[in-house]
């Protein structure tokens, strides 16, 4: 993708949003934002300047560890529910992809 393809917008990964304008679209803070940047949980990519751009894909992930602290949850503790959450869909998505072939294998070994 080059940097004058109107496309990039529609890319989820593509860092489009600034600190301030990415906390205005979440309803928190920056400060929130280096939080969970500071904990891993997103690593935001930095422009020429070296400010912080955000990309839709990273706001989703940081809207639902904001939604975890909403409800009482430790900023720490969130992120790393969110981690948890993101590898056990993972996880699920290799079972899937591997439940035919397992499939298989058992109804051949029982034959």
């Amino acid at each position: 993708m080059t940097a004058d393809n109107p496309d990039r917008l529609d890319d989820d990964h593509y860092p489009a949003y600034t600190t301030g304008r990415a906390a205005e679209l979440l309803g928190t803070t920056p400060s929130f934002l280096r939080a969970v940047e500071q904990a891993r949980l997103i690593t935001p990519q930095r422009s020429a300047g070296g400010h912080r751009r955000y990309s839709r894909h990273q706001l989703r992930i940081a809207a639902r560890a904001r939604e975890l602290v909403d409800r009482g949850t430790s900023i720490e503790a969130a992120c790393r529910i969110v981690t948890l959450e993101k590898r056990l869909e993972q996880a699920r998505r290799v079972n899937a992809a591997h439940r035919p072939t397992l499939e298989s294998a058992s109804s051949t070994a029982v034959a």
